[in-house]
C-alpha cells in the first residue's frame, strides 16, 4: 500500500505518542528491579511497549516503501518525516 507523505507523518506521530506513553509509564512505575511492578503494571507496560514497537515497525516499512516508489533515498524520507512529525 502506497502512503502519502502526510500519511507517513501521521504514522510517525502515532509511533512518537506510543513511545511517550512507554516513557511516561517507565517514569511513573520506576525500575522494575528496584520496586517490583504489580501484574497490572507489568501488563500495562508490556501492552504499551508492544504498541510502540508495532507502530515503529509499521512506519519504518511504510517509509521504505514510499522511498522505493518515489525513487529517492530512504534516509532522506525518514529525516523529512521525523522533522515534519515533530514540528
Amino acid at each position: 500500500m502506497a502512503h502519502t507523505f502526510e500519511e507517513l507523518v501521521a504514522l510517525q506521530r502515532a509511533a512518537d505518542e506510543a513511545h511517550a506513553t512507554v516513557e511516561r509509564l517507565r517514569d511513573e512505575y520506576g525500575p522494575p528491579t528496584a520496586t517490583p511492578w504489580s501484574e497490572v503494571q507489568t501488563d500495562t507496560y508490556e501492552t504499551a511497549w508492544r504498541a510502540w514497537r508495532d507502530l515503529a515497525r509499521d512506519v519504518q516499512a511504510a517509509i521504505t516503501e514510499h522511498a522505493k516508489d518515489q525513487g529517492v533515498a530512504r534516509n532522506g524520507v525518514e529525516a523529512d518525516v521525523k522533522k515534519a512529525a515533530r514540528y
